[in-house]
């Protein structure tokens, strides 16, 4: 193997390092940089599908949701996520582990069940239908997921297995094969492609055709459970965890529970109705099915 013809991709994480402090770089991090620009993206698109009729999120309630969103579902739900499913062993044996942001660690479907806890409250709270406010939530997401792929790939995190396709890549933090280090597959890229654009263009389909609210919503968890799925099969595993069954990945085994869960929510909102909803009472004939 030529190693000499394989790109070695050197990790990018600061678009702006101005020191290090308590052993600790300080900076404007690419990461955090694309979280900003995910939030703006958000902001942007539920001020766009109310303009277009579509969402029921007006005005000063948008940027209220917008922050308790970003903060409360989408930072904490990712931390809190990353911290239970990835690190249980350092999140309960250091009080500590779960405020070290710097040092990374944040896992998307933590992140997702984040965004539908606030999204259960937020709807309650403002009497907006819980599908209308998820359907327009969803829909930009994925272009923040792709770019959060892209960001992995600079940081030189989440690499892929070793592979020897001419495209691979050399990542230098990667774990060694006997004692070198070998081409990977940007297994980043493909996710950001996967989980990104192709996700985002059939979310575009699913919002300008579709008239049942839940449609996009149940869309973006389904189609991302799946692509995650596909991508995971190029990733290496999480090293502290390894592998389930055998051959299946933290992310994947997560995804997998997400399909089911999106199967049944899917099946109540499109197949199933309550009593109430299937029967029509006529005065003094009783209950018509």
């Amino acid at each position: 193997m030529n190693l000499l013809a394989y790109i070695t991709v050197q990790p990018h994480r600061f678009l702006w390092k101005w020191g290090s402090a308590g052993g600790n770089e300080w900076g404007i991090r690419y990461y955090s940089l694309i979280y900003l620009i995910g939030f703006c993206m958000l902001f942007v698109a539920l001020r766009w599908q109310a303009q277009k009729g579509w969402s029921k999120l007006r005005g000063e309630a948008i940027v209220d949701f917008v922050t308790w969103a970003s903060l409360g579902g989408i930072v904490l739900g990712g931390r809190l996520g990353y911290c239970l499913l990835y690190a249980p062993r350092e999140t309960f044996t250091d009080p500590t582990f779960f405020f070290t942001v710097w040092k990374g660690g944040m896992a998307s479907h933590g992140g997702i069940l984040g965004v539908i806890v606030v999204m259960i409250l937020f709807a309650r709270a403002r009497g907006i239908p819980f599908y209308n406010l998820a359907d327009a939530t969803a829909f930009p997401a994925p272009l923040a997921l792709g770019l959060g792929r892209c960001a992995n790939f600079l940081n030189g995190e989440l690499w892929g297995r070793p592979s020897t396709v001419p495209w691979a890549m050399i990542f230098p933090e990667a774990p060694l094969v006997h004692g070198l280090q070998v081409p990977r597959h940007p297994s980043q890229l493909y996710e950001a492609l996967l989980e990104g654009v192709v996700l985002q263009l059939i979310l575009l389909v699913v919002r300008f055709r579709a008239r049942r609210e839940g449609a996009v919503a149940l869309s973006f968890m389904a189609g991302y459970a799946v692509l995650r799925i596909i991508g995971e099969q190029f990733r290496e595993p999480d090293v502290q965890i390894g592998w389930w069954f055998g051959g299946v990945t933290q992310g994947q085994l997560l995804s997998a529970i997400m399909l089911l869960v999106t199967a049944g929510l899917a099946w109540r909102q499109f197949v199933w109705r309550p009593r109430s909803e299937t029967e029509i009472r006529k005065p003094g004939t009783g209950l018509v099915k």
